[in-house]
């Protein structure tokens, strides 16, 4: 049996699961994991063989005995196999190389310009990226050995992106971008698989597997220059149709004559709650800031005019996230990005969504801040590309 026989997409018991149980330490055995999935201990057997056969686990030596023989213990290789993984924001990237068990070995940020267009700004971070993992820019070692140079490259986009053919789709503050195929070019550089997602879904799988793995059904907001969102249905990454599942950043939340968005039409929400938004509101009254660092910097201290906007652009979140709550009736909410900082803002949403959802819907919702820091996007894509080494396809 190979791991593309065995079932797809995280289902109980599927090689994915039997992977994040050892990962976790939830378990170490072969009998652990038939106790914790459910499945005989013949069909464990088949898969946790496959599984090492990859190169994804390997033996440590043998454990207590109970009673009978031994168990071989199981663990998730640490050295030599790595993930590349990049974070892609407006301005900035977060980059760096993780093991098979998520964890994060190396990781850098860097300035981006993404104007300079996908050619320029992808060869450069991948650049970096191979110099994290040298064994990973060999040609004709698709994948890489077992144990040794990077298993594939994970890539956030901040915008619109076709899961299933990696290309980007009309993205609204992405000049040039449009219909780039991430993928191909990437993995045509690289030589190894590139698994290429939004930005805000890597930030939902990177925050739910380390904090809410436990939850089945989430909603994790990405509140920065722009904003988006990650949803997490049944314990998985929902993506939906066509991959545009969650993006809430053209939900339109003032009528006309609203603001102009990116996107052409007028009053959506990325037009007046996110962090450009407000950037342009201020300019507007006459507050000289810069960028999205100066507003925050103004609220900090208090600013009447950054503060009000700041409440403001918490209601109108709110106000889209209420109807998310009531159709979805998740158990948590969280908010992350540089505006997930801005306690004016988060508790503006928070109240607007105890006004305006149903009380079942927040009876036991938990509203909270992102909590794994710079790193959770680089960890969603980690996360993916191991998905996609385990059940491919």
């Amino acid at each position: 049996m190979t791991i593309d026989d065995a079932p797809r997409d995280g289902l109980r018991g599927g090689p994915r699961e039997l992977l994040r149980l050892v990962a976790s330490g939830a378990a170490v055995s072969r009998a652990d994991l038939a106790r914790l999935s459910g499945l005989s201990p013949s069909t464990v057997s088949q898969r946790v063989e496959a599984l090492i056969s990859e190169g994804l686990l390997q033996e440590t030596g043998a454990g207590k005995s109970r009673g009978g023989r031994r168990p071989r213990q199981l663990a998730v290789p640490t050295g030599g196999a790595l993930i590349g993984a990049i974070d892609l924001g407006a301005h900035h990237a977060r980059l760096g190389t993780l093991d098979l068990t998520g964890r994060v070995v190396e990781a850098r940020t860097r300035p981006v310009r993404i104007e300079d267009g996908p050619e320029a700004v992808l060869g450069a971070l991948l650049d970096e990226v191979a110099a994290l993992a040298p064994a990973a820019a060999v040609p004709g070692q698709r994948g890489g050995a077992a144990g040794s140079g990077l298993r594939g490259i994970g890539i956030g986009i901040p915008g619109p992106v076709h899961y299933d053919t990696g290309r980007i789709v009309s993205p609204s503050r992405m000049p040039g971008w449009n219909g780039f195929d991430v993928r191909e070019f990437c993995a045509r550089r690289t030589d190894v698989p590139v698994v290429v997602d939004n930005d805000a879904n890597l930030m939902a799988l990177g925050e739910h597997r380390a904090v809410h793995a436990d939850l089945d059904h989430a909603v994790y907001v990405k509140a920065g220059t722009g904003i988006g969102a990650g949803v997490i249905s049944g314990g998985r990454l929902h993506r939906g149709a066509q991959g545009s599942a969650g993006d809430i950043s053209h939900c339109r939340v003032v009528a006309d004559p609203g603001p102009l968005c990116s996107c052409g039409n007028t009053g959506c929400l990325e037009a007046v709650a996110s962090g450009a938004a407000l950037v342009a509101a201020l300019r507007e009254q006459g507050v000289p800031v810069e960028d999205l660092t100066g507003v925050m910097r103004l609220i900090d201290d208090g600013d009447r005019h950054a503060t009000a906007l700041a409440r403001r652009a918490g209601r109108s979140i709110g106000e889209i996230l209420a109807v998310v709550v009531n159709f979805f009736n998740p158990q948590v909410v969280a908010i992350g990005g540089r505006l997930a900082e801005c306690e004016p803002l988060l508790a503006s949403m928070r109240a607007t969504l105890y006004e305006r959802c149903l009380p079942l819907a927040t009876q036991a919702l938990l509203i909270e801040r992102v909590v794994t820091g710079a790193d959770v996007g680089i960890m969603g894509a980690a996360q993916l590309v191991v998905d996609r080494v385990v059940e491919p396809g």
